[in-house]
């Protein structure tokens, strides 16, 4: 990718970034930017932006492993210092999904939505029919020992069905994407964020009063669905997944009744979105 045209393009005054940087290989994008920006915080401003050619060894929620082969991904994180309470700071996995959400449909053409907390799904015509949905980008939100987060997006590109870590897996090129410029998706995917993040701040971090909670349940493939909880701290819970809490948590609506909220945990969709 071509750093200078993506600064001219993404940078102040033309775009929503202060800094932004490509290398041609990065272990995990995520903490790579955290240990430059301890090593030193001046020289990244934020929102700064870090992205990857390749990236060997990505990690993901929950401490799970990925790579992909080199410029067949689009590979990144952003360090943001949101001027918001931190407990709005788990709102930042949607945010980030619904931007690439928004991106995806406006540059790929693909009717991209989200899973919750933090998957990126696009129908893949390839994998049976009717096209099921598979992932095609995650996204993992760090809060750093000074306060700043870095949020990082991996969204495969231009992967083979070989190439792909999981079969639930795909790719835009899998999906029939109108675009596969990398170049292309990442403007748009951080015009996209730096818009959201201005709505969010501008109502002090509440979702709620910025419309965002209403934005991300249009995008979601989650709400409206039964599904399987597993938590982190061990036992299933099993019920429809029926809005988003002031948080951003997943409420899920179980069999007697009850409503149980959770921030957490794999989720498995046991049918169909309705």
């Amino acid at each position: 990718m071509r750093a200078d045209f993506l600064r001219e393009l993404l940078v102040a005054p033309a775009g929503p970034l202060a800094r932004l940087e490509v290398v041609p290989e990065s272990a995990s994008t995520n903490a790579e930017l955290a240990a430059a920006v301890v090593r030193d915080p001046a020289a990244w401003p934020a929102p700064a932006l870090l992205v990857a050619e390749h990236q060997p060894g990505g990690r993901g929620r929950l401490g799970r492993s990925w790579t992909t082969p080199p410029r067949t991904a689009l590979l990144g994180s952003l360090l943001l210092r949101p001027d918001v309470p931190r407990e709005a700071l788990s709102w930042l996995p949607l945010l980030a999904g619904l931007a690439t959400a928004r991106a995806l449909r406006a540059t790929a053409g693909v009717e991209a939505v989200v899973k919750w907390p933090n998957d990126v799904l696009v129908p893949d015509p390839g994998a049976g029919e009717p096209a099921p949905l598979r992932k095609v980008a995650g996204i993992l939100a760090e809060v750093l020992p000074d306060g700043g987060v870095v949020v990082g997006v991996g969204l495969n590109v231009a992967q083979r069905r070989d190439e792909l870590p999981v079969p639930t897996a795909t790719s835009l090129a899998l999906a029939g994407a109108a675009t596969t410029d990398r170049e292309v998706v990442l403007v748009a995917l951080h015009e996209a964020f730096g818009e959201v993040l201005a709505r969010w701040q501008d109502a002090g971090g509440d979702a709620h009063a910025a419309g965002l909670d209403a934005d991300c349940a249009e995008v979601s493939a989650t709400l409206g669905t039964r599904v399987r909880v597993e938590r982190v701290a061990g036992g299933d819970v099993v019920g429809l997944a029926t809005g988003l809490a002031p948080d951003g948590g997943l409420e899920v609506r179980l069999d007697d009744g009850t409503t149980t909220v959770h921030h957490s945990g794999d989720v498995h969709h046991l049918r169909p979105h309705v």
